[in-house]
């Protein structure tokens, strides 16, 4: 048994449920659908959500706490001698237990552990085998309500809607709550590293170098947090590929919407967005082994010295990266456009090109707007390129042809590996990514604002 057999499970109770409660309030008035107050796919809808939920709910119980009620059953039966190192070797312990249940022993040689992993897995199944106990259960549970409840009176549109309405709002709350969630760790972290270092220090140092000692009698026992020089090859490189993917995702937007036939467009628009659907990590190959050799051997052709890991081919491969995010939001932003507005102006004399620049472009500009700050934020976190494509040496230059990093792949960097989070060096990168969310909600009310503007002149 495994936890996506109870979910299949409990989706072929939901079908089963429907069709026979379909049927059966067809049956209560011989066929006659004028005679039920909904319509019968109403009561198989409300029948399949009664066997659905009340079974989900107990498999997400299981699946969300399940596995830590039996690592606590576990640990608590542990030895005496294994419980004493369990309070200082914890994690270790912990793991060396699964990789004894996931390998049926393998090389682990102490019987204690192999003791823990075998209650482990005993404890794992008769846990599941009971979430799949419950979980059909309560599905059944649910078809019997459903079913008592089937009557040409009842009103199953409005009990299903409401069941959906309930469900929106739970959505919408967890949705809230993660965020709210996210942004305090977040802040809680970050806050625990600025007990350690400045926040001057942290926002206008100059230097990065948060590599720190773990005892006080080595060499650089305290880091440079200063991280300028990561923000400032963030916004280099976005800046490049904005320059890369703005003209190139407007003016295909353009093209498509405005100049070429809806043929072209079939065609055209698909295959341009099939670079949305390319794998950052191929950009970044093509990046390392294409992009970057051609540049710096175009430089040394043309007598300019560019780095094998530059912002600018980072940045370049970046730009090519996110066109169809302009190209295609922009395209629908232009199309958006009401006609009477283009109509209008052919029908004053203006020519196709004067009616693009003065009216269709000015009334899609929130649209637009909207497009660009997606490929921005876009542009912002993206990691995979920068890592291979500009490296990872902080650099306070303005430069594109020189090596730098961003905020995303340091912080990708901080996190790798075992480290310590009482550390200044691993808190930083909350304060990194506690900088990047308030830069970024920044740069979402700045363009807010100006599709607020601009909304208004022109709806």
């Amino acid at each position: 048994m495994t936890s996506a057999a109870i979910f299949l499970t409990l989706i072929l109770l939901a079908i089963i449920a429907f069709a026979t409660v379909r049927q059966r309030s067809l049956a209560a008035v011989s066929g006659d659908t004028s005679k039920l107050h909904s319509l019968p796919r109403h009561y198989g809808y409300y029948a399949a959500v009664c066997a659905l939920i009340p079974g989900l709910a107990v498999f997400l119980v299981w699946v969300i706490f399940g596995k830590n009620i039996i690592e606590g059953l576990v640990i608590s039966g542990l030895p005496d001698n294994l419980a004493a190192q369990y309070h200082e070797q914890a994690t270790l312990i912990l793991n060396r237990i699964r990789l004894a249940v996931e390998n049926s022993g393998g090389n682990e040689k102490n019987p204690d552990i192999l003791a823990a992993a075998q209650q482990f897995h005993a404890l794992y199944l008769k846990g599941i085998w009971a979430a799949f106990a419950l979980s059909v259960s309560f599905g059944l549970i649910g078809i019997f309500f459903a079913t008592n409840k089937t009557s040409p009176d009842f009103r199953a549109r409005n009990s299903f809607e409401r069941v959906l309405t309930i469900l929106l709002v739970l959505s919408s709350v967890i949705a809230i709550i993660t965020t709210l969630g996210i942004v305090a760790s977040l802040l809680f972290e970050s806050l625990r590293f600025f007990q350690e270092i400045s926040v001057v220090d942290f926002v206008f140092g100059l230097h990065w170098s948060p590599q720190t000692a773990l005892r006080a009698d080595q060499v650089a026992a305290a880091g440079a947090f200063g991280a300028v020089p990561l923000f400032a090859g963030t916004l280099l490189i976005s800046l490049l590929a904005m320059m890369v993917a703005g003209p190139i995702g407007l003016f295909s937007a353009i093209y498509l919407t405005q100049y070429a036939s809806s043929r072209v467009r079939k065609i055209a628009k698909p295959v341009l967005e099939v670079l949305a659907g390319v794998p950052t990590v191929v950009y970044g190959f093509f990046a390392a082994l294409t992009v970057a050799p051609f540049f710096r051997d175009a430089g040394d052709f043309i007598g300019v010295e560019i780095a094998s890991e530059s912002a600018l081919a980072a940045g370049f491969v970046m730009g090519i990266m996110i066109i169809p995010f302009v190209s295609s939001l922009s395209d629908d932003a232009i199309t958006a456009v009401p006609n009477s507005l283009k109509d209008g102006s052919l029908a004053l004399g203006a020519t196709r090109s004067e009616t693009i620049v003065s009216v269709l472009l000015p009334a899609a500009l929130p649209g637009i707007v909207g497009a660009f700050l997606l490929a921005v934020s876009r542009a912002v976190g993206e990691t995979m390129i920068v890592v291979m494509a500009a490296g990872m040496q902080p650099n306070l230059t303005a430069n594109p042809f020189e090596a730098v990093t961003t905020v995303t792949v340091q912080i990708v960097a901080l996190l790798t590996g075992d480290q310590e989070f009482d550390s200044a060096k691993t808190l930083s990168a909350f304060a990194l990514g506690l900088a990047l969310f308030v830069s970024t909600m920044a740069l979402n009310i700045f363009a807010l604002r100006i599709v607020r503007k601009y909304r208004e002149a022109y709806d």
